[in-house]
């Protein structure tokens, strides 16, 4: 009985100990589990993986790849993290999973007749110290129209918003796997809307993918197309249903920016004349009133909605007019001023010209002074020289007669003298 308990004494703390360094083993493997998941990405040792979208029925490849290898083996596990392959050897009996490649830094593997239930989260690790995992998630698109995206609907429109006003719309599309991407465009540029909400569809295994947009408006979007589209891996299969854009025109209300256009710019006394209120608002502004600064509109001007008109301008037409225009929105009003000119008065158009055609007049002219300005100079350095004899021996001679003589039949001891004209 004794030595019974001194075995039962000896043998509890042996097992003690192995579940002890069991538990701490385990604990080690888990912690350098989820350390992999904050390894740098200049570890040459961290494994590289990409995510993937295929259809139904597809064929979708795995590729694992580390730049360096210390003779540690890669593996490959499906979502429920069962092994695929360690290396070149099979772990999972699916004649589906094949493998393409394997080396010491690169593992590819390859799913054929792609499933519904493939669709989730695999994971390549490397069995180094501590152990490194990457993950790649693999898309599966199910047939016909489930998992494509439906045409996106633009909510939160009213018939028109008024100018400065701030403005939510809405854009929804349902029906995606995996969950679209939904981006806003106003007149082609894109706006930055604000993170997409995704949500599951309770009755199968898609997505509804919602996204807002809040802005204000100006006059400037008045007419302005605004466009919600869908980006989605589907976008790439040409037969693939349903639209992926859809644009509504905004229309914003505002106030009328009023200008005067007078019939002409020289009014003068006795004629016909019209002044006309251009307005431009949204809507159209309908209602008009005209008025005279400092005095009462003369009696022959009258008002005819945009325009007022005059009969007859005279010189007492003088004075600034103001137009007011309202379209229901807000009233916009400007001012002009008239000033009746002389029945003999010229255009300000016919004074332009005339200086115009001075102006050339006067170029030419001066250009015509200067070429014979230079033609005289030209001429008078390329005179030739001429020789008189006219003199000749006269400084010689005694008397008239004599210096007569020597000029007509000069003298071959005397020097020719020469005259120069400049």
């Amino acid at each position: 009985m004794s030595g019974m308990r001194v075995r039962q004494s000896m043998t509890f703390p042996s097992f003690h100990r192995a579940a002890l360094r069991a538990l701490a083993a385990l604990t080690m493997l888990i912690a350098t589990s989820v350390r992999s998941n904050y390894v740098f990405d200049e570890d040459p040792f961290q494994p590289v993986t990409q995510d993937e979208t295929v259809s139904v029925g597809g064929v979708v490849i795995l590729t694992c790849t580390v730049k360096e290898n210390d003779n540690s083996s890669l593996q490959w596990s499906n979502t429920a993290q069962q092994t695929l392959y360690f290396g070149e050897k099979r772990a999972l009996r699916d004649n589906r999973i094949q493998l393409v490649k394997s080396t010491a830094t690169e593992l590819i593997i390859s799913i054929a007749e792609v499933q519904l239930s493939d669709d989730g989260e695999y994971t390549c690790s490397i069995f180094t110290m501590p152990v490194r995992t990457a993950r790649a998630t693999v898309t599966v698109l199910a047939p016909g129209a489930h998992g494509v995206p439906g045409k996106p609907v633009i909510t939160g429109f009213e018939d028109a918003v008024q100018e400065d006003s701030t403005v939510t719309l809405t854009c929804t599309s349902s029906g995606s796997k995996p969950p679209a991407k939904l981006h806003w465009y106003l007149n082609q540029e894109e706006k930055p809307g604000r993170p997409d909400v995704v949500e599951s569809n309770p009755e199968e295994p898609t997505y509804t993918v919602t996204s807002e947009l809040i802005f204000t408006v100006t006059r400037n979007d008045n007419n302005a197309l605004i466009a919600c589209v869908v980006d989605h891996p589907s976008n790439a299969n040409a037969n693939a249903n349903g639209d992926k854009k859809t644009e509504q025109s905004l229309s914003v209300l505002f106030s009328p920016r009023v200008s005067i256009q007078p019939e002409s710019d020289l009014p003068r006394e006795g004629e016909k004349f019209y002044l006309q209120c251009v307005a431009n608002g949204n809507p159209e502004p309908t209602a008009f009133v005209w008025r005279r600064k400092d005095g009462e509109l003369p009696p022959l001007a009258k008002v005819d909605g945009a325009f007022l008109r005059f009969e007859s301008l005279n010189k007492t037409d003088n004075g600034i007019y103001e137009c007011q225009a309202d379209n229901g929105i807000g009233m916009g009003d400007v001012s002009h001023t008239l000033l009746v000119q002389d029945p003999t008065a010229m255009s300000t158009s016919s004074g332009v010209d005339h200086a115009v055609i001075g102006g050339v007049v006067a170029v030419i002219v001066f250009i015509m002074l200067c070429l014979l300005i230079v033609l005289g100079r030209y001429l008078i350095r390329h005179k030739g020289t001429y020789l008189t004899h006219e003199a000749k021996g006269s400084d010689d001679a005694p008397d008239a007669d004599t210096a007569i003589i020597n000029a007509e039949g000069g003298h071959s001891g005397v020097d020719d003298k020469k005259e120069y004209f400049i």
